[in-house]
């Protein structure tokens, strides 16, 4: 058995082949495209191997593929885990391709979970959708940056609405000739990404509907079918968490716990996994608090204790909770989270 160490860069690769006793075969540099990938495959020599690869953005994703397609075993290692292990069992905090090919020896690699195609296809839209609104809110920041240079203001209610967009044409005279053309210029990009944002978002329903995991989230109080959609394609497969604390845990919804002597206190969560995915969940708790009566009671009961940011957090972990069991279970939402048990 050959173990392969591969340390990944957006167009270079390096790769260790390490035989079972540890003792290096071959190294290699190669492109991070299809032909370093058959290059790689040729040093092989068709024995039977092992790979890692270190998750760096979607730069692994190629490699990860064309190894998987040849027959080769392959792992992705998450990177902070698999440094923190370098560090305590092979004393050495730098995790190159020789470092990867050790620990997959020694069967300490952390692994990241792959989700399949068609999952990561649905993150993709739903990320997409994301981005798309960031660049909105930046335009619409710049937008108004140069309102209040003129001291302009609206007074309705949406200023990106129909009538707002009617008063910001309107403005032309109060401007000076280079502002006025930089403030044409953002209105058009805000027309242009209106049509964009409707565009993913009537793409996002439609992939919705066809989604039974989909449908059952959004009888969750605070979840509508672009949470549910969001939450389901980045989590993937929910029975690969063995209890919905792990699943809590793996989102950095858990708090940190804290010792010492013979006290054990908790705090603020430790924020591990997406962001998005936590954003999600914060957004569907304060809905739910707003709109639900049992969340509602729950978040007061605790703001009272310990404020508002904690109270939230705690709704989320429940809905989490409440949705680990829903999909595991294909089963609908009960009122009453009691039989939702971490």
């Amino acid at each position: 058995m050959w173990y392969i160490g591969i340390d990944v860069h957006k167009k270079m690769c390096n790769a260790c082949i390490k035989d079972l006793e540890g003792n290096i075969q071959k190294e290699l540099e190669f492109p991070n495209k299809s032909t370093g990938t058959d290059k790689l495959l040729e040093a092989i020599e068709g024995r039977e191997a092992k790979a890692v690869i270190e998750s760096t953005g979607n730069m692994w994703l190629r490699l990860y593929l064309g190894l998987e397609e040849a027959g080769v075993d392959v792992v992705l290692a998450n990177p902070k885990k698999t440094k923190a292990i370098a560090e305590a069992k092979l004393k050495n905090d730098k995790v190159d391709a020789r470092t990867l090919a050790d620990l997959l020896r020694a069967k300490l690699i952390a692994h990241c979970y792959v989700p399949p195609e068609s999952v990561r296809e649905l993150r993709s839209l739903v990320r997409h959708r994301i981005t798309i609104t960031r660049d909105m809110t930046r335009v619409k920041n710049r937008i108004h940056a140069i309102l209040d240079k003129y001291e302009l203001e609206f007074t309705g209610t949406d200023m990106f609405g129909k009538a707002g967009m009617m008063w910001l044409r309107g403005i032309t005279s109060k401007l000076t000739e280079l502002d006025q053309f930089i403030f044409d210029a953002e209105l058009r990009h805000v027309e242009t990404l209106k049509g964009l944002i409707k565009e993913v978002e009537t793409r996002i329903a439609k992939e919705s509907a066809e989604s039974e995991d989909v449908k059952l989230l959004m009888g969750i109080p605070g979840v509508n079918y672009y949470t549910a959609l969001l939450l389901t394609s980045e989590i993937g497969d929910f029975s690969r968490f063995s209890s919905a604390n792990k699943l809590v845990s793996w989102l950095g919804l858990a708090p940190r716990v804290h010792q010492s002597a013979n006290t054990i206190y908790n705090g603020r969560i430790t924020k591990e996994g997406s962001p998005r995915v936590r954003w999600a969940l914060v957004q569907a708790a304060r809905s739910a608090v707003r709109w639900d009566d049992h969340y509602r009671t729950k978040y007061q009961r605790i703001k009272e204790r310990r404020g508002d940011g904690k109270a939230i957090v705690a709704i989320a972990r429940e809905i989490t909770v409440a949705m680990y069991h829903m999909i595991n279970r294909k089963e609908g939402y009960r009122f009453s989270t009691d039989s939702f048990k971490t």
